[in-house]
C-alpha cells in the first residue's frame, strides 16, 4: 500500500480476521466486558468517595487504580469495537496512532507504579500496624498518586517519540486492533535493533523495578502472617492483601509476557492475545477481585444501593 511513499501518514488497522458472524460475536463479547468494566470501576470510585468507612489509604489507591483501568481500556476498546462493526480495515492517522500508543503505555506505567505502592501499603498495614496511620497519612498517599501519574506520562515520552521517528515504508497496514509498537516496528525500513534493545531495557526497568518492592513487601507480609499464632488471625491478615496479590499476579504476568522480551516484533497473534488481556480481561476482573471478598466494601455497597433505592422511591 506504500509503494510510492517514503513514510506512512496514516495506518490501517487490520483488526481481527474472520467472518462477519465471528466479528459480531466478538463485538457482543467485548462490548459486554467493556460495559461491565466501566460500570464496575465507576461504582468502586463512587463508593470509595462517598462512604466514610472506606476513607483509608488502601481504598484511596483502589479508587485511583479504577480510574486508570477505565482510561486504559477506553484508549483502545471503543476503537476496536467500532472496527468490528465496519467492513475491511480501519484507518487511523499518524497523530492518532502516536497518541493512542502514548496514552496506552503511559497509563500502564502509572498503574504499575501504583501497584508497587499498594504492595508497600499492605506491608506497612500488616508488618507495622501501630505506625500505619503515621506513615501512610493523607499527604503521603496524595504524593504517591501524583508521582505515579507524572512518572508514567514522562517516562513514555522518549519511547513513543523514538518509535515514530522511524520510517514506515514497508506497508501502512498494522496487523493489530490498535497501534501496537511491535507491529509498527515491523513496518519500519530502518535498522530498529538498537531502538528495540533500549525499549526492552526501559520495559525491564519499569516492570521489574515496580515488581521488586512488591516481592520484598509480600515476602515480609507472608513471614509476618506465618508468625501469627491463630489460624483465624492468619486468615484475617491474609484477606487484607489477597485481592491486591491476585491482581499483581495477573497484571505483572501479562506485562512480562507482552513487553519484557528483547525482540519487540513478535507474531501478531501473540501481541493480540496479550493486548486483550491487558485492555479487556484485567480491567474487567478488577472490580470483582477487589470487592467480592472484601466484607467492608460489600457492606458499603449494600448501604449505597439502599440509599439509591430510597432516593428513587422518594
Amino acid at each position: 500500500m506504500l509503494k510510492n511513499y517514503s513514510s506512512a501518514i496514516e495506518f490501517y488497522l487490520l483488526g481481527f480476521r474472520g467472518s462477519k458472524e465471528l466479528h459480531n460475536i466478538l463485538f457482543a463479547t467485548f462490548f459486554l466486558l467493556y460495559s461491565v468494566t466501566v460500570m464496575g470501576n465507576i461504582l468502586i470510585i463512587v463508593i470509595v468517595c462517598v462512604d466514610k468507612r472506606l476513607q483509608s489509604p488502601m481504598y484511596f489507591f483502589l479508587g485511583h487504580l479504577s480510574v486508570l483501568e477505565i482510561l486504559i481500556t477506553s484508549v483502545a476498546v471503543p476503537l476496536m469495537l467500532w472496527g468490528l462493526l465496519l467492513p475491511g480495515m480501519q484507518a487511523i492517522s499518524l497523530t492518532a496512532c502516536s497518541a493512542q500508543l502514548y496514552l496506552y503505555l503511559s497509563l500502564g506505567t502509572s498503574e504499575l507504579v501504583l501497584m508497587g505502592a499498594m504492595a508497600v501499603d499492605r506491608y506497612v498495614a500488616i508488618c507495622n500496624p501501630l505506625r500505619y496511620n503515621i506513615i501512610m497519612n493523607s499527604h503521603t498517599c496524595i504524593w504517591v498518586v501524583i508521582v505515579s501519574w507524572v512518572f508514567g506520562f514522562l517516562f513514555q515520552i522518549w519511547p513513543v517519540y523514538a518509535t515514530f521517528q522511524l520510517t514506515f515504508c514497508k506497508s501502512n497496514v498494522v496487523d493489530h486492533f490498535l497501534c501496537d509498537r511491535g507491529q509498527l516496528l515491523k513496518l519500519s525500513c530502518d535498522d530498529s535493533l538498537f531502538t528495540e534493545f533500549i525499549l526492552f531495557l526501559m520495559a525491564v526497568f519499569i516492570i521489574v523495578g515496580s515488581l521488586i518492592p512488591t516481592i520484598i513487601s509480600y515476602t515480609y507480609i507472608v513471614s509476618t502472617i506465618l508468625k501469627i499464632p491463630s489460624a483465624s488471625g492468619q486468615r484475617k491478615a491474609f484477606s487484607t492483601c489477597a485481592s491486591h496479590f491476585t491482581f499483581v499476579v495477573i497484571g505483572y504476568g501479562t506485562c512480562l509476557f507482552l513487553y519484557v522480551k528483547p525482540k519487540q516484533t513478535q507474531a501478531a497473534e501473540y501481541n493480540r492475545v496479550a493486548s486483550l488481556m491487558v485492555l479487556v480481561v484485567t480491567p474487567f476482573l478488577n472490580p470483582f477481585i477487589f470487592t467480592l471478598r472484601n466484607d467492608k466494601f460489600i457492606e458499603a455497597f449494600r448501604d449505597f444501593m439502599k440509599r439509591c433505592y430510597q432516593l428513587l422511591k422518594d
